[in-house]
């Protein structure tokens, strides 16, 4: 039986700036239009929590019935080691993922923008079949592509409106920011595993463009944000703090781009998902002074 510390091990708490990142940037782009509901904030942020830990448990259980995590390089997966059971990660990701849904449904109630229920059963639908089901997406490259859909448009164009009732043109910005920086979590977690990913014939997009083009890809998508405040800035001069994640990006460019691999990318994947945060909370302040 897994221990209290093997389950919160389990739940990958190092990926929570993914669920924070977007709602910080979505609140700092409702506050630019003086839209900021601290209560919409809070269940915003409950939904994020409770979808991305969810996800990963939902990961962890499909992953590990397939055999996918058997010779794994990363953070301890429950079901890979065997530490719990295939049934009780997978009541894990169902509790998870009901506990987003029921704050989704406050967060619906408490702005009258019920039409996202649509938006937020295909969120639903998205975290299962990430790996489950019998042809995930994930086994197929398209990833990037929903992480970039949910944790970009979906997440901070979702928290703005659900707080002001509007998708502006600085919340567009400020999503394709985060966007892109979550493409750049998964990029680094799915590098690191394009030897393990290979054999277990887990065709992410990392394994199908290959090591080296899998690196440029990471670099452009750290590198756009970065030129996104620089946008922002144009109507919103103090989104430039976003730069401030530089501080964290530019070594994980270095480990990237110098061919570091297998354990010496684990520190990428950490110092990524910080960078994750602090563009978007340097953004959020910046976008809050506006108004």
């Amino acid at each position: 039986m897994a221990t209290v510390a093997e389950w919160i091990e389990g739940a990958r708490p190092r990926t929570l700036p993914n669920a924070i990142a977007p709602v910080v940037a979505g609140s700092g782009a409702a506050a630019s239009g003086d839209g900021f509901h601290p209560l919409a904030a809070v269940l915003a942020l409950l939904v994020a929590m409770g979808m991305v830990i969810g996800v990963n448990f939902a990961n962890d259980y499909s992953d590990g019935i397939r055999g996918t995590d058997d010779d794994r390089v990363g953070p301890m997966r429950l079901v890979g080691s065997r530490a719990a059971s295939p049934g009780a990660v997978r009541r894990a990701a169902f509790v998870s993922l009901g506990i987003g849904a029921l704050a989704g449904v406050a967060l619906l109630a408490v702005s009258g923008a019920w039409w996202l229920l649509v938006v937020g059963l295909v969120c639903l639908a998205g975290a299962w079949y990430y790996t489950g089901g019998s042809s995930p997406y994930g086994y197929r490259g398209l990833g990037e592509i929903a992480v970039f859909l949910f944790f970009g448009p979906v997440a901070v164009l979702g928290t703005e409106y659900t707080q002001s009732g509007r998708a502006s043109g600085l919340g567009i910005g400020t999503a394709v920011g985060v966007g892109l920086l979550s493409c750049a979590v998964l990029v680094a977690n799915n590098l690191r595993d394009v030897p393990s990913d290979t054999v277990a014939g887990k065709r992410t997009l990392a394994v199908l463009l290959g090591e080296r083009d899998t690196r440029v890809m990471y670099a452009a998508l750290v590198v756009v944000p970065l030129g996104m405040s620089l946008v922002l800035s144009l109507r919103a001069p103090w989104a430039l703090l976003g730069l401030v994640s530089l501080v964290l990006l530019v070594p994980a460019l270095r480990r990237v781009l110098g061919g570091a691999r297998g354990p010496a990318l684990i520190p990428v994947l950490r110092d990524t998902g910080l960078a994750l945060l602090v563009w978007a909370v340097g953004t959020a302040i910046g976008l809050a002074l506006v108004s």
